[in-house]
């Protein structure tokens, strides 16, 4: 009997022992790193379009996918179709990784061509990928008689495009366009892609060119109809016409692929450049996560958005093909494509 008790009393004492060490190792263990902490999404676009709408889907998303669940907000930093924004984080924020930065897909070309304020080098940065490819194309008012290119072809008055700055894939699409297919297109500029929408219901002009994801909602309304894309592609519009393809000048096939090298990378997300390693493996593995998040695909379905993530490395491999063209592309690119 006595040595029965005093069996139990030693799987007691084993027992309390197991459960202060595990309790102890716990505490030992260092918190994870994003615990506690705020992580800011700093978008390059005003708010309400297409980079907006993405950045704060990710936003709702993200922190179950990162280990502490830090809290993540974001932030509007609009002007010069991002340069602003990544002049800041490649000059400004600390390497922490708190800081993330997306921006229109345009921007490159202002690196390429050495536009004025450019104090960056994308291939420094800390880049953690893309969340979708992003085609670019052209649509116009549902209730005009353009049907066709052939229509535009035709045309015999210009057509009025509401477009947000030469940088952007909705200047540049049309400008390549009217060079090398001979549309007779026109570019009215406005502050921001929704500000240009509301110009296409009110008549003001015939349509806009832009990413497709943003211009979905308006299709699906009858507002607009596309016409033609380019390179880039997704189901819906797999069968419209490409750029490229409508014209044989050399020239104009490489500038426009160029162009559409820069849809690949399509909602590009980036941080500080020197961000350590182990903090870039934490934020890219959380982007891949949540490309996949069931809640995410459904709450971007209701959107009219798709998410598709590829890694930094992929965005990298554009850049390095915009950036090797050789100097006689380069300055022809730059006399079409301003910034």
């Amino acid at each position: 009997m006595k040595s029965v008790q005093k069996e139990k009393k030693v799987c007691l004492f084993l027992g309390f022992f197991l459960l202060v060490s595990l309790f102890c190792l716990k505490e030992s263990l260092p918190a994870p790193y994003y615990e506690g902490k705020v992580i800011k999404i700093i978008v390059g676009n005003e708010p309400g379009g297409g980079y907006d709408r993405m950045g704060r889907l990710l936003a709702k998303h993200l922190p179950k996918h990162i280990p502490g669940k830090p809290t993540v907000l974001v932030e509007n930093m609009p002007g010069a179709i991002g340069m602003i924004l990544v002049n800041h984080m490649y000059n400004v924020v600390k390497p922490d990784g708190l800081t993330i930065a997306t921006f229109n897909r345009g921007l490159p070309s202002a690196q390429l061509l050495k536009a004025e304020g450019v104090k960056f080098d994308l291939m420094k940065c800390s880049w953690i990928g893309s969340t979708t490819a992003e085609p670019t194309v052209l649509t116009l008012r549902s209730e005009l008689p353009y049907k066709s290119l052939d229509d535009l072809r035709k045309a015999k008055e210009p057509i009025y495009l509401g477009c947000t700055g030469t940088g952007d894939s909705s200047t540049q699409f049309p400008v390549l366009l009217r060079e090398f297919v001979q549309l007779n297109l026109k570019i009215v500029d406005y502050p921001s892609s929704s500000a240009a929408m509301l110009a296409v219901e009110r008549k003001e002009v015939h349509g806009r060119a832009g990413s497709y994801s943003s211009l979905i909602p308006f299709i699906e309304r009858g507002v607009v109809h596309p016409i033609l894309r380019g390179r880039v592609s997704e189901p819906g519009i797999d069968n419209l016409p490409v750029d490229e393809e409508l014209t044989t000048n050399k020239l104009g096939k490489t500038i426009m692929a160029m162009r559409s090298a820069m849809d690949k990378i399509g909602r590009p997300y980036l941080t500080s450049p020197g961000t350590p390693m182990e903090i870039m493996n934490i934020l890219t593995d959380a982007f891949a996560k949540v490309a996949n998040d069931p809640e995410l695909k459904q709450d971007a379905k209701k959107n009219k958005m798709t998410v598709e993530y590829s890694r930094g490395d992929e965005c990298l491999k554009v850049l390095k093909y915009l950036f090797s063209q050789s100097d006689d592309i380069v300055k022809e690119f730059g006399k079409l494509l301003k910034f």
